[in-house]
C-alpha cells in the first residue's frame, strides 16, 4: 500500500471524509457502528406484520440463548416458530432443520444466532429463500453484513433481541428491559 492510498469513512454524525488507509485513526472510525437499522416503531411494525420466524442456529440445549428464545416465541406469540440446525433432529418438540431451503414456508423473519462472521452467508441463504427480515441477535454484529443485506432489499435488525423487542411492545417488559410484573400495558393507579 503507498502513502497516498485513502479510504472513504463515515463518521456517526453521516459526514464522511477521507484518510490515509493505513492511519490508525481511519482504522479506529473503520470498526466503530456507524450502521444504524430500523427504530422502535420499525420493529414494532416488523414483529406485528410476521407471521413466522425460523431461528438459524438454534440449540437443543436448554442452556443456549437460542433455545429460550424459541421457547418464548412458541409460548408468548402467535408466530410460527421454525427451527434451523444441520446437526439437531428436534428443538423443543418440533423438527429441526437443516436450512432455510428447507422449510415448509418463506420465514418473515430469520432470526440469526450464529457468531458475526457467519452472517453474510446466512443473508445470503435468506435472499435465496425471499424472507423479507433478518434478525441478528442481541450481542452480535457485522456492519458489512447488515449493508450488504439492505443493499439487497432486506429489513436488516442487528445486536437486538427478538423476544425482549416482542415482550417490550407487549406489556412484558419496562423499555429499559426488566419485568414490568403488570399482565396488561395499563398502568395500575397508586
Amino acid at each position: 500500500m503507498s502513502a497516498t492510498d485513502t479510504t472513504e469513512v463515515q463518521l456517526v454524525n453521516g459526514l464522511s471524509c477521507s484518510l490515509p488507509a493505513d492511519s490508525p485513526l481511519a482504522k479506529l472510525l473503520k470498526s466503530q457502528r456507524t450502521w444504524i437499522g430500523p427504530d422502535a416503531k420499525e420493529r414494532l411494525k416488523i414483529l406485528r406484520a410476521a407471521k413466522s420466524v425460523a431461528i438459524v442456529g438454534a440449540s437443543p440445549n436448554p442452556a443456549r440463548s437460542s433455545y429460550f428464545v424459541g421457547t418464548y416465541l412458541q409460548q408468548s406469540s402467535d408466530f410460527r416458530v421454525y427451527f434451523v440446525n444441520p446437526n439437531a433432529d428436534t428443538i423443543l418438540g418440533q423438527p429441526a432443520y437443516p436450512d432455510l431451503a428447507s422449510l415448509p414456508e418463506v420465514p418473515d423473519i430469520v432470526d440469526v444466532f450464529r457468531k458475526p462472521s457467519d452472517i453474510p452467508a446466512v443473508i445470503d441463504e435468506a435472499i435465496a429463500v425471499g424472507a423479507p427480515t433478518v434478525w441478528v441477535q442481541l450481542g452480535i454484529w457485522n456492519q458489512e453484513a447488515a449493508e450488504y443485506g439492505e443493499s439487497k432489499g432486506l429489513t436488516v435488525v442487528m445486536d437486538r433481541c427478538i423476544k425482549i423487542e416482542h415482550a417490550r411492545f407487549h406489556g412484558g417488559l419496562h423499555l429499559l428491559g426488566f419485568d414490568t410484573g403488570q399482565i396488561t400495558a395499563r398502568k395500575t393507579l397508586r
